[in-house]
């Protein structure tokens, strides 16, 4: 044992004097070079650049691009500001149809409408030859005994108090229609409104022209039955219809309504059209 003892130190020891050497004929090797070079200067460790980045002059690089062109800045707030202005009045138009579309969902609607029919002087014409007037109107016939002269006359009054009153801002157009026109032709109604208010237009057609008018203005008529002179008397509402001039149906006024009641209730609205307040 003491035999392979010995063995395995001599190994050993020259093992270690081996390292010994080649450390030494490193070292001798590193200052012979450096000695070479006449100084120990660092080896450097990479070939990148160690400067640090550079710093961002924006006053210089804006000075580069030249100066600012208030023509060019000015010009494009002007066309910003047009397209707001733009935008909101389309807003503003669309809030309105909006509105408009809920009135009538509410029941303005309901009453009113295009209608094609006949007037005193021969001529044909539609609902929007009436438009931008104020109109009130009466659906009668010209053999009634008492309850349509009584109802126009009504009506004739209530127009002289706006005609007369300077809060009104414009004038409203009365228009009677008949609801006989197997009796009412052109020149029996001509005749007959002669007999109220100067402005007072007729209104005729055929039956299916005055039905289909009728039933927009949700008017009830009925002929009762012809005596022997072929006379009869025909059962109609009585009311007297408002409408704008936008066509729109606006109020009504019923029997139990005096003149200065209507007059004082159209120049209302009136004023409230005039002013941008339809409701």
């Amino acid at each position: 044992m003491a035999a392979n003892f010995a063995k395995i130190t001599t190994i050993a020891g020259i093992r270690a004097t081996r390292r010994i050497h080649i450390v030494t004929s490193y070292n001798n090797k590193l200052y012979k070079f450096i000695g070479q070079t006449g100084s120990r200067k660092k080896i450097p460790c990479c070939t990148m650049s160690q400067e640090p980045p550079k710093k961002y002059d924006f006053v210089k690089e804006s000075s580069k691009r030249g100066p600012i062109r208030w023509t060019g800045l000015i010009a494009t707030v002007i066309v910003g500001g047009a397209a707001v202005y733009y935008v909101k009045q389309a807003k503003d138009e669309m809030e309105k149809k909006r509105e408009a579309e809920k009135q009538r969902s509410i029941g303005k609607a309901a009453i009113g409408g295009p209608f094609t029919l006949v007037n005193h002087e021969g001529k044909t014409v539609t609902n929007k030859d009436y438009f931008g007037h104020w109109l009130i109107l009466y659906f009668g016939f010209t053999h009634c005994p008492d309850i349509c002269p009584e109802t126009l006359e009504k009506l004739q009054n209530a127009l002289d108090k706006i005609d007369s009153t300077k809060d009104a801002p414009d004038k409203v157009l009365p228009i009677f229609i008949t609801v006989d026109p197997a009796r009412d032709d052109v020149k029996t109604v001509a005749e007959y409104i002669k007999d109220f208010h100067p402005r007072l237009v007729g209104l005729t057609g055929t039956e299916e022209q005055v039905k289909a008018t009728c039933k927009v203005y949700r008017v009830y008529y009925s002929a009762g039955p012809a005596d022997a002179d072929n006379d009869y008397i025909v059962d109609h509402s009585v009311i007297l219809y408002l409408v704008d001039p936008d066509g729109e149906f606006v109020d009504y006024f019923g029997q139990n309504m005096d003149e200065h009641e209507i007059a004082n209730t159209t120049i209302s609205h009136m004023l409230k059209y005039k002013f941008g307040n339809k409701k």
